[in-house]
């Protein structure tokens, strides 16, 4: 099966019935699209990065679990590659008398994808294909905030089924977690976000060498961006950092001063050295160039920018190269987290103090991950961070379970048939007691107006296992204006205009597409809850019972987080079991009042500075 019980695959077909009513095509022309696309005019070659953005943009918008939403951005951009899409086509005379660039309207080719992405919605809930492959568990918690600064310049990207997104059969499972922070605009940020990864899988070492080619997609993506900035007159740029997950390997990649840390028993493991002027063998390359490094507030290339490598700066090149570094870490199953951010986050709360707080948030809530990245985000804002902030944490393994020793098997083979028997008593009470707790569940349903449904059933942390996937905010919503965090989302109503008369498809109005078939790969769950305002569960919806079982417990509101606005978080139930070990510190000591969970600050001194360039506001 696709996702290995019948309880997910009712999870989906939900999801589908309730994302079908709030889509209204097929969209006329003079019909905006859901999401607008960020670029007026893309190149062909651009088109398949731009049509699984839409797609994973808009259902992540709406918390569809992410193996669907994989799935289903793969196929519809199937369809749509394999469709004729010369009516959107627009020829640009270009200034040098070369032949003409074909390009395509942006917003005319998201309305074909989304009237697209609505006509798989329907054969999907008809007939869902299934087929069911392992998965890795990678429970993610996401935060990006726009701070203090006039716009929101970073942008994020999290693949936890890399082969569905890409129909990749015979790989290792594959995972993709990226943060890209824009400088002078979000323009590059927004095209490394959509294209790096799907550069990556179309480079020729991607199969047996995944360093080179993350190196090759990141030299790519600035080539392309290059290409782009000098049609359209941008000025702008963006680091980044990229960690690639294949089976028991780890790749890193990155351009400029986002990081990566890896967490491995409670310790702090060092996968790479940013990118910035004042390493002594950037500081020779750039001078190398014809380049300086100077002071100004900080150390500049040419007095401007404080990286010295990035994907677009046009006007900063070669000074500013597009050139990646890479690492590669082999992985053991001890690995707990982890953290990759932008300098917005890094620069005010070091690595060890990153740990704790990590490590005193799961203390205070029995080892739930849902609201890691808030507390890590919050306390790099309390440390003095007024820079655009994006943190994505990915645990490796379940953080309420302790880490494995090396001599687990050999105590394992030892024991006693006492505590053999002790232990089986102390399972069978916890048993019993998660068994209460589910019927109490169930009877608040039943109810009316309870706190969702078993664990089992919205594919939660049942005893057999725990979500293969979680993520608190699967992707980027791209609301620029916002004063609150990208992790609002968009309530499904339960309620609403019956589908009957939706379903049939126009005939000649979908194309063929081949993903459609037995041999799907989908693969893995995803937490889904609806998200419903306190107070509005009495639905004229007969299935609202059933519905909130299946799709999880109701969110609760809170004002923590956020510029003094309301935000929707998901709460899950704990469990009484170990969290990741605590790293301690002699800055505790130092510090008695500290409250947990809350970094220390780590401030450079800055000193005033009456004017900075433009290209400097970084």
């Amino acid at each position: 099966m696709m996702t290995g019980s019948a309880a997910e695959e009712k999870t989906f077909r939900r999801f589908l019935e309730l994302f079908l009513r709030e889509m209204r095509p097929p969209l006329q022309e003079s019909d905006p699209p859901p999401t607008r696309p960020f670029s007026d005019l893309v190149l062909e070659e651009e088109v398949e990065g731009e049509c699984l953005d839409l797609c994973l943009q808009h259902l992540y918008k709406y918390n569809c679990p992410c193996s669907l939403a994989a799935a289903l951005a793969r196929a519809t951009a199937d369809s749509i590659l394999q469709s004729d899409l010369s009516m959107h086509h627009l020829q640009k005379a270009t200034e040098d008398g070369a032949e003409p660039l074909t390009q395509l309207d942006a917003v005319n080719l998201a309305r074909v994808v989304f009237n697209r992405l609505f006509e798989m919605c329907c054969l999907w809930l008809k007939e869902l294909p299934f087929r069911r492959r392992p998965q890795p568990y990678y429970e993610t918690s996401i935060h990006a905030i726009k701070n203090m600064r006039r716009k929101m310049e970073d942008k994020h990207v999290i693949i936890p089924d890399f082969n569905t997104l890409f129909n990749l059969q015979d790989q290792e499972e594959q995972a993709f977690f990226a943060v890209f922070d824009g400088h002078g605009g979000v323009d590059a940020a927004v095209y490394a976000a959509n294209h790096l990864h799907v550069n990556l899988v179309h480079q020729e070492s991607f199969g047996h060498d995944p360093s080179e080619a993350l190196c090759q997609a990141f030299k790519r993506t600035d080539e392309g961006f290059v290409k782009k900035a000098s049609r359209e007159k941008l000025r702008c740029g963006t680091t980044g950092v990229v960690t690639f997950l294949r089976g028991r390997t780890l790749y890193v990649a990155w351009l400029g001063d986002s990081q990566v840390t890896l967490v491995r028993r409670g310790q702090v493991v060092e996968l790479m050295k940013p990118h910035k002027p004042d390493r002594e063998d950037e500081k020779l390359r750039i001078e190398a160039l014809g380049g300086c490094v100077i002071w100004f507030g900080t150390w500049r290339v040419n007095g401007s920018l404080s990286v010295s490598r990035a994907i677009g700066d046009s006007e900063h090149k070669p000074y500013i190269c597009g050139d990646a570094d890479h690492s590669v870490f082999p992985l053991d199953g001890s690995e707990d987290y982890l953290i990759l951010a932008c300098d917005g986050f890094w620069d005010t709360v070091n690595p060890d103090e990153a740990v704790r707080v990590v490590s005193d948030h799961l203390q205070e809530n029995t080892g739930d991950t849902t609201m890691v990245a808030h507390k890590l985000v919050a306390s790099a804002r309390d440390a003095g961070s007024s820079d655009n902030i994006t943190v994505i944490v990915v645990f490796m393994r379940d953080p309420r379970s302790p880490p494995p020793t090396s001599t687990e098997d050999e105590d394992e083979e030892v024991v006693v048939e006492g505590e053999l028997e002790e232990e089986n008593v102390v399972e069978v009470e916890e048993d019993e007691k998660e068994e209460e707790e589910e019927e109490e569940d169930a009877v608040r349903v039943e109810r009316g107006g309870g706190e969702g449904g078993s664990a089992a059933d919205m594919g939660g942390k049942s005893r057999g296992g725990w979500p293969l996937q979680q993520c608190s905010a699967p992707a980027d919503l791209a609301y620029e204006d916002r004063m609150d965090s990208f992790t609002d989302r968009t309530s499904l109503s339960l309620k609403g205009p019956s589908l009957e008369g939706r379903i049939s498809l126009t005939p000649g109005w979908l194309q063929p597409c081949s993903f459609l078939s037995p041999e799907l790969p989908l693969r893995s769950r995803s937490n889904f809850s609806a998200f419903q305002e306190p107070g509005l569960y009495s639905f004229t919806d007969l299935l609202w019972p059933q519905a909130a079982a299946l799709l999880g417990q109701p969110v609760r509101r809170s004002r923590r987080f956020g510029s003094g606005s309301s935000m929707w978080v998901r709460r899950w139930p704990g469990r009484s079991r170990e969290p990741l070990g605590r790293v301690t510190s002699s800055r505790s000591l130092q510090y008695p009042n500290r409250r947990p969970g809350q970094a220390l600050p780590n401030l450079p001194h800055m000193p005033h500075l009456p004017h900075m360039p433009h290209e400097a506001l970084m």
